[in-house]
Parts: structure tokens; C-alpha cells; sequence
């Protein structure tokens, strides 16, 4: 089973530009990490500094929504 949150590298940002001759050249910078929704198809606003820092905060958002759907009655 796939967990709903996942923790994914932020989207790096740019962080200057240089030219060699013709060719310009963007540098990135990745500046943390993201927790992506697996459901919705959607990266978190929130940015984390640590892996650890987002790892916590994803299990912690996929035990609520575990908790949240334990605790609905089965409907059929």
C-alpha cells in the first residue's frame, strides 16, 4: 500500500544566472523538502529544512488520515 504523503526534494529555485558565449546557464538550488500528496497529485507548500523535520510532519499527516478513516462506519 502506497502512503498518501510521501516526502520529495523541494523544487529547486533559481538562484543566479551565468553566460559562457552564447549559452546562458541557470544555477538551481534544491532548499529542503516537500511532502507531496499521493491523492490529490499535489506538492505541500511547506518547506522543510531536515528530512527529519518533513518525515515527521508526513507521518503525522498520514496517521490522522488513517485515524480519520478508521473512525468513519463502513457504508456500502
Amino acid at each position: 500500500m502506497v502512503s498518501r504523503f510521501v516526502v520529495v526534494p523541494a523544487v529547486p529555485t533559481e538562484t543566479g544566472s551565468s553566460r559562457k558565449g552564447m549559452r546562458g546557464y541557470c544555477k538551481t538550488a534544491t532548499l529542503g523538502f516537500n511532502i507531496y500528496d499521493n491523492e490529490k497529485k499535489l506538492r505541500s507548500q511547506a518547506t522543510f529544512l531536515s528530512r527529519e523535520e518533513a518525515e515527521t510532519e508526513c507521518e503525522w499527516l498520514n496517521l490522522r488520515r488513517l485515524q480519520s478513516v478508521s473512525s468513519k462506519p463502513d457504508t456500502l
